[in-house]
């Protein structure tokens, strides 16, 4: 078989088929929007097809194997580059994936795809995955989240107000009997609940079975004396999946009704751990510990938002989403444009909130994000006004700091 396309061994993207600015999007389709910074010289449209080929099927040179395929179909298409206001060298590339490209039910496959290769492309000196479109088709085939915001309220019967909280401090070094002690203190002087720190796990000042049943017994005592449901986010991360699950079945049979993990576990264990809460009745609390490494940079790495859309497809209940004030960095709207990622049903296009995309959730429940980071009483009312009240507030330092 003998044409243009495959006399030539090495050709542009844009002229392989990665670039299609006629394109009808699809139903079906998988959508990212990537800020791709170009290299000198080279053209927007010939990075943004770069982009789309490697993150799909393409390798660096022309294949004849593309033959054996239907290539058409399965190649990614690049059908939109807008440059990005107030920048000179900045572009934001719309990239179109057939739903088959990816397995169902799989954060490591899509991310594989997605994220893979394309980062440390030479065609582009900087590359960020700013928003992502999941089609109804695709989205069905992930859980959601296990207990969701309605059933937490209900097992809780708190309704219309935020739930208060705090992380216990310091975070490493106490004892398992203290750190008990400061768990019962909290929940018995009017918090719903308490909770690890992302950092705590099993280590030689406190390990875990110590943590989990000092825990329980604070919340015993506290939830007799208050009348009311009370919990900690029991911290069941750890070096292996095994280890995990035996940390979890403890927390189970002890009494408690929440586990937490931190983002750093990985996709699969994530959706592991969650499928597990599922089958076995427990609420998942997600610390997102680690995502700041690609997330806080305005030119590279993912986009917080993205993060917050995985994270509800595997199945979490809990997700820390920032605070608008506070320690941690964030832009109001730009925060509130998380909240809605994971509390709306259905996503409109909303630019000033960086959602570029509608979006029909297909009946996922919708999670609770957590605001924690420097945040105390005396800001109650602006966190209120810009995060509603479906909401965690943790006050750590801002509860322990002033007992």
């Amino acid at each position: 078989i003998k044409s243009d396309r495959y006399e030539s061994g090495v050709i542009p993207y844009a002229k392989m088929g990665y670039w299609d600015a006629s394109y009808a999007v699809q139903a079906t389709d998988v959508l990212a929007l990537f800020r791709i910074t170009p290299q000198p010289g080279v053209d927007p449209v010939e990075a943004a097809a770069a982009v789309a080929g490697e993150s799909s099927t393409a390798t660096w040179t022309v294949v004849w194997t593309d033959l054996l395929t239907a290539c058409e179909r399965y190649r990614a298409k690049a059908y939109r580059v807008d440059p990005v206001p107030n920048t000179t060298d900045q572009y934001f590339a719309f990239i179109a994936y057939e739903c088959d490209l990816f397995e169902e039910g799989s954060l490591a496959n899509i991310t594989a795809s997605i994220i893979g290769n394309v980062f440390g492309f030479k065609a582009v000196s900087a590359l960020r995955l700013e928003d992502m479109r999941i089609p109804h088709s695709y989205l069905k085939t992930f859980q959601g989240p296990t207990t969701g915001i309605v059933v937490e309220r209900e097992r809780l019967n708190k309704y219309g107000v935020p739930l208060l909280g705090a992380t216990v401090k310091p975070k490493l070094g106490l004892s398992g009997k203290n750190y008990g002690r400061v768990v019962y203190e909290g929940l018995k002087g009017g918090l719903d609940f308490l909770k690890d720190d992302e950092n705590i796990n099993s280590q030689p000042f406190m390990r875990w079975r110590e943590r989990f049943l000092n825990c329980m017994e604070g919340i015993n005592r506290a939830s007799a004396a208050t009348g009311e449901v009370k919990g900690s986010y029991l911290n069941v991360t750890a070096a292996t999946m095994e280890d995990i699950y035996k940390r979890a079945e403890y927390a189970k049979q002890v009494g408690s009704v929440i586990i937490m993990i931190d983002l750093v576990m990985g996709y699969t264990a994530i959706q592991s751990i969650a499928l597990w809460c599922r089958d076995n009745d427990m609420v998942l609390h997600l610390h997102r510990a680690g995502n700041s490494t690609y997330a806080r940079q305005k030119n590279h790495g993912i986009n917080f938002r993205v993060i917050c859309k995985w994270m509800r497809m595997a199945g979490v209940d809990h997700i820390h989403a920032g605070t608008v004030v506070g320690k941690l960095e964030g832009d109001p709207l730009m925060i509130k444009g998380f909240y809605d990622v994971l509390r709306l049903t259905n996503l409109e296009v909303n630019l000033p909130y960086g959602i570029f995309f509608e979006m029909d959730w297909a009946s996922l429940r919708r999670c609770l994000p957590v605001a924690s980071g420097g945040i105390h009483c005396g800001q109650m009312h602006q966190l209120v006004h810009y995060l509603g009240d479906d909401v965690i507030l943790q006050f750590g330092g801002g509860t322990i700091g002033h007992p």
